[in-house]
């Protein structure tokens, strides 16, 4: 995976746009800016490039940016999003985390405020990233792991079965789609559960 981050920057005010775009590059070299000057060409450039994160203002002429991000939240749920806003309240950050956005900052072209910016568009790409590559690492194991022959458990920290495979039916007497969300317990004989559970 390329550590390039491709950034779409939505904002109406084409100064301050390009002052935020200007700096992202210059802080990050890693990251890569598009920008648009409303939601319906933002929308537009999400369709025609890959985005990893999106930053928008609130107040866009047209639809604002919880538009936006609910147009946006339809085609990927869990694409990174920060409101970047200068005309919000803390009914708007109430409105947006309840909508599911990433970050919500007060927007200003100051150095400092964009250097955190920066760092949070990296931090909520880089956690995306490792998602993705739990959840593929995951699926590789579970394809791995209903071809086998041998039983193949997977247990969470808790001691819940997360996963079986179909060879646990024939050893324990459990079809897969039993065991899981039940506890280890379940396989081990009564009298070393105790053990198991203190240990």
């Amino acid at each position: 995976m390329t550590d390039r981050i491709p950034v779409l920057l939505v904002d109406d005010d084409p100064d301050l746009r390009a002052v935020v775009a200007s700096f992202l590059r210059e802080e990050r070299d890693r990251i890569a800016v598009e920008t648009a000057p409303d939601a319906a060409a933002g929308l537009e450039t999400l369709s025609e490039r890959d985005v990893e994160c999106i930053v928008s203002d609130y107040e866009l002429s047209g639809r604002d940016g919880l538009d936006l991000l609910d147009e946006v939240r339809e085609r990927d749920p869990d694409l990174p999003f920060i409101l970047f806003t200068g005309g919000g309240s803390e009914a708007v950050a109430s409105e947006a985390i309840s909508a599911g956005v990433t970050d919500y900052m007060r927007k200003s072209s100051d150095t400092e405020q964009c250097e955190r910016l920066a760092d949070r568009i990296v931090e909520a790409v880089e956690q995306r990233r490792a998602e993705r590559e739990a959840e593929q690492a995951v699926g590789q194991f579970r394809a791995v792991a209903k071809g086998a022959s041998d039983a193949i458990l997977s247990v969470d920290t808790d001691g819940v079965i997360r996963f079986a495979n179909a060879a646990v039916e024939p050893m324990f007497g459990y079809e897969p789609a039993d065991l899981e969300g039940e506890p280890l317990t379940t396989l081990i004989p009564e009298r070393h559960r105790a053990d198991h559970l203190e240990a």
